[in-house]
């Protein structure tokens, strides 16, 4: 049976990847006018429903693709790509416009997903020069911390919990050191796994594949 290039789980995945940039535009004009001294609220709200129905579409594509078992390779392609558009745009916006008066994501939190980002996608790219191949499996603190960043994103754009979005962003940045040792521990022990499997092909006189 033929795998299908583009099933529900994807378009979905796609819908989430085209709302980022009409949640950017909204969002931006929400700060401009906060900043203006005038907020617009129609765009703040219009902006928070579109990022949580880009969110849901994150939530409902991995259950169609599981139920479904539809798993493609544009959709593990395009899915982190979507997530990280999305979740990196809300996070920079919410930390250059605040929504209010401190009411925003901190810059050094920024620098934390960034770099989490960069540290991971680096590794990746180190293992497939490496090894010619990418072994990771996922873990959960990977999929807490992309929880905690929608909510952190979602309780910053809200305002309606009167508690500063310092607390859920400290509380997600303990689980994203966390979450990147955990992959920088995979990562090294896949590399060993293949230092052993070179070794051992070596010593039994077969060849590298």
């Amino acid at each position: 049976m033929v795998e299908p290039t583009v099933t529900p789980a994807t378009y979905l995945t796609l819908l989430r990847t085209l709302l980022v940039p009409v949640f950017a535009v909204l969002a931006v004009y929400y700060g401009v006018s906060v900043e203006d001294g005038a907020p617009v609220e129609a765009y703040h709200w219009w902006a928070v429903t579109v990022f949580v129905v880009a969110a849901l579409t994150d939530l409902a594509d991995g259950i169609i693709a599981r139920r479904c078992n539809q798993h493609t390779h544009l959709g593990a392609v395009l899915d982190p790509i979507a997530d990280k558009l999305l979740i990196l745009t809300a996070i920079i916006i919410l930390s250059i416009l605040p929504w209010g008066d401190g009411w925003a994501i901190p810059i050094w939190f920024v620098g934390l997903v960034i770099v989490r980002d960069a540290v991971v996608w680096g590794g990746i790219a180190v293992l497939r020069f490496l090894e010619h191949r990418v072994e990771i499996q996922p873990h959960w603190t990977g999929q807490i911390c992309t929880a905690l960043l929608m909510v952190t994103v979602a309780w910053t754009g809200l305002k309606i919990i009167p508690l500063n979005p310092i607390y859920p962003t400290t509380v997600t940045a303990f689980f994203l050191v966390l979450a990147t040792s955990v992959n920088i521990r995979q990562g090294i022990e896949q590399l060993h796994q293949g230092e052993l499997k070179r070794t051992t092909e070596q010593e039994h006189g077969q060849p590298d594949p």
